[in-house]
């Protein structure tokens, strides 16, 4: 099930958010996501973030900020299950186009998000920890 983020969610989804960059983003220094936690925890309760349950467990969510995807976070053990393909369909239900940046060096997002029918729009380095990361788009062929 997918719904809408609720406030008794912030925990669970900021825990899934940390542990999920740690393990996707090795060449990111560990401490960059640990000390950005409380103010990400703090966004995340105001953002638009959608969560998928079974029963009543959390296994990931995505948070979108317009038309533009913050990300999509997977709880360990819970990958390669179809989750972040749901939340994704779902978001994709409710736009009509999509954009989101993903690092490079996160070969396996980057494989995702084509197979999902993103087009990498261009290239930049990400200000905050320097590294090079795609900008991405989705258009739904619906219009």
């Amino acid at each position: 099930m997918i719904r809408r983020q609720q406030k008794e969610d912030a925990d669970k989804v900021a825990d899934i958010w940390l542990c999920a960059n740690l393990e996707a983003h090795g060449f990111i220094r560990a401490g960059y996501w640990k000390d950005n936690f409380e103010t990400v925890r703090e966004q995340l309760g105001q953002a638009e973030v959608y969560v998928y349950k079974t029963g009543e467990e959390i296994q990931g969510f995505v948070g979108l900020n317009g038309d533009y995807i913050a990300g999509i976070f997977v709880k360990s053990g819970m990958r390669s299950c179809g989750i972040g393909k749901c939340l994704l369909d779902y978001v994709k239900g409710i736009r009509p186009q999509l954009c989101l940046n993903v690092y490079q060096k996160n070969e396996r997002a980057v494989r995702f998000y084509r197979r999902e029918d993103f087009v990498i729009q261009g290239e930049g380095i990400d200000e905050d920890t320097g590294e090079k990361e795609y900008s991405m788009i989705w258009r739904s062929s619906r219009e």
